[in-house]
């Protein structure tokens, strides 16, 4: 029962945190609605722990609810890495189309010239 209350409380710290970001306008709506479900749904888990755990025995698993919950996050957080570095790539392909063209806009001597007077 303490770790439900400790667990709930952190939950709450990150609400609270969530919500004083989206007020001084840190987050977009779809970034503030997306962890607001996510925490949210964090709470009725912890909530419904108990019923987890009933439910992952039936379905045969070993472990406990916590466990399932705790792997089912891991393979989110991979998930979303890998849809991270996806991103980072698209943007790396961008700005390497951006550089070439802006490159060729404008000969690397003239570049090197303006450098060498400012100086």
């Amino acid at each position: 029962m303490l770790q439900k209350v400790l667990a709930l409380i952190v939950v709450a710290f990150f609400l609270a945190k969530l919500l004083w970001q989206q007020r001084k306008r840190r987050l977009s709506w779809t970034e503030f609605f997306f962890w607001l479900i996510f925490w949210l749904l964090s709470a009725v888990a912890i909530l419904m722990l108990d019923d987890i755990d009933k439910l992952v025995a039936r379905l045969g698993f070993s472990g406990s609810g916590i466990e399932v919950l705790l792997y089912i996050g891991f393979a989110l957080l991979l998930y979303f890495v890998f849809r991270l570095r996806l991103r980072l790539e698209k943007i790396d392909r961008q700005l390497t189309i951006l550089v070439s063209s802006m490159a060729q806009q404008k000969p690397l001597e003239s570049i090197q010239n303006n450098k060498i007077e400012n100086k």
